[in-house]
């Protein structure tokens, strides 16, 4: 961040913005000082459930960008679905992949299509990974959700506790 032109009435504004005029209304956040408070935790070593996340994260990075733009039909789905769940399993901590090449969709894709294979996108898939990491079960899944292929995680289990 930078102080300057940008800095009116002790209100941060991004270097960006143009600097307000007093004839313009502008919302501005004020930033804290460094004594205002900011809690820093000093010890900043991931939990063993942060690690399973971040982990499951990694699997749907390389799931996505690994297989995105595969081609793929109908007659080719099953199979897909099987390179890539053996595939991401290989990864450490991978406990189970599930893959659905969603076949209405492709059927739909290709119906006025001249070519009988499209690439793979999101939109053809649902995913579900689990992680397992030093006794945490992480959950995690991708499909479709308002036009874009959304990966979340569903859930996070100490199974230790149980």
């Amino acid at each position: 961040m930078r102080f300057g032109p940008s800095a009116v009435g002790g209100v941060m504004h991004p270097p960006c913005a143009p600097t307000p005029r007093a004839d313009s209304t502008r919302i501005a956040i004020p930033f804290p000082t460094a004594r205002e408070g900011l809690y820093m935790p000093t010890d900043t070593t991931p939990t063993d459930a942060e690690a399973a996340c971040f982990e499951a994260g990694i699997k749907f990075g390389s799931l996505y960008h690994q297989f995105a733009g595969t081609p793929v039909s109908p007659d080719s789905a099953a199979s897909l679905e099987s390179a890539i769940e053996e595939s991401i399993e290989n990864q450490p901590h991978c406990a189970a992949v599930t893959v659905d090449v969603l076949v209405d969709e492709l059927e739909a894709e290709l119906a006025d299509a001249t070519a009988d294979y499209t690439e793979l996108t999101g939109r053809f898939l649902e995913v579900e990974i689990v992680v397992e990491y030093e006794g945490c079960e992480v959950v995690t899944r991708m499909e479709m959700e308002d036009g874009y292929p959304l990966m979340r995680l569903e859930s996070v289990r100490d199974e230790q506790s149980h």
